[in-house]
């Protein structure tokens, strides 16, 4: 079996050593923008992340192409930019967790249990030298909403439930979990926001989801609330953010990803105390777990069976 690997700005000796480990029979050639073979054939699979359109175009023969990452949209962006750029017959798959689960619950978990303890207003108190009790958040009250309830939202709102918080959740369709409300479609999203102290935003980017962090969403939720993303930057129309802040419709927001990355030195949101910010680290793909993920499912397609993941690309996700 022979294998194409490309990572983008990532240095591949951690990912090579997955292969070897749980592909031991596969070839493995890097690639690299500074690669000028133009032949490809003999590829059986491409491993790629953020790969650039050249390297795509040559991926035709190949069985399947795999994502690395739960994110798919910078691919189906290229294609939407330049039309022919992703093959097209060729099945295209996301990873379903690779060790990112844990840690966006982790993340998620933190970014709301510190808004709720009131954690962000004792600091401000301490940089003034102030020792005053301040009033909890009522739990029975603290309602948070989830938006996106695939593998990462779904377990994300479980756990968020474990600590005795209301959580509804809300999806393209219906889904059902114990112990927590459902929402689906265009139709009951206002429903969903009602309400909601916490909005955590866990959504696939699609042309149905971008901004939809805006003025009227936050307008809707229950004043002051906060903002958890963790998704993708296109979601949030960031002027929205900082003008709901002012007004005190929103208290603050965990921000984790950003429309342009790295966030630019002159950014407002760096110098605005009641936003925190991370450098996209709320689930950082893990090799072993991705490559260990990605044996299982070729060893599946070589079989005839079918794998979870494959990409809808009408759909988005």
């Amino acid at each position: 079996m022979n294998l194409l690997l490309y990572l983008a700005g990532t240095d591949p000796t951690h990912w090579l050593a997955a292969c070897a480990q749980h592909l031991p029979q596969a070839r493995v050639r890097v690639w690299s923008e500074s690669d000028t073979t133009e032949d490809l054939a003999g590829i059986d699979y491409a491993l790629l992340w953020k790969p650039p359109p050249a390297l795509l175009q040559k991926c035709g023969g190949m069985r399947a192409i795999f994502n690395l990452g739960a994110g798919v949209d910078a691919l189906l962006d290229l294609e939407q930019r330049t039309p022919g750029t992703l093959p097209a017959g060729i099945p295209l798959i996301r990873l379903d967790d690779a060790g990112m689960a844990q840690q966006m619950i982790d993340y998620v978990c933190h970014a709301v249990l510190h808004y709720f303890r009131r954690f962000d207003d004792y600091a401000r108190q301490q940089a003034g030298h102030e020792w005053r009790f301040i009033q909890p958040h009522a739990r029975e009250t603290f309602t948070v909403g989830v938006m996106g309830m695939g593998q990462l939202g779904s377990r994300v709102a479980q756990s968020l439930r474990g600590f005795g918080l209301p959580v509804r959740g809300w999806s393209r369709s219906p889904r059902e979990y114990d112990g927590i409300r459902s929402y689906a479609g265009p139709a009951q999203f206002d429903a969903f926001l009602d309400g909601c102290k916490v909005l955590v935003n866990l959504l696939p980017n699609t042309p149905e989801t971008r901004d939809i962090l805006n003025q009227r969403t936050f307008a809707k939720l229950a004043a002051p609330a906060y903002i958890v993303n963790v998704a993708r930057g296109a979601h949030l129309v960031e002027p929205d953010l900082l003008a709901a802040i002012a007004s005190k419709q929103i208290a603050g927001a965990t921000l984790d990803v950003f429309r342009d990355e790295p966030l630019t030195a002159a950014h407002p949101f760096w110098d605005e105390p009641r936003i925190r910010i991370t450098p996209h680290i709320s689930a950082l793909t893990s090799p072993t777990d991705s490559i260990e993920q990605i044996a299982g499912k070729m060893e599946a397609l070589a079989s005839g069976e079918p794998v979870t993941g494959v990409v809808d690309r009408r759909r988005g996700y």
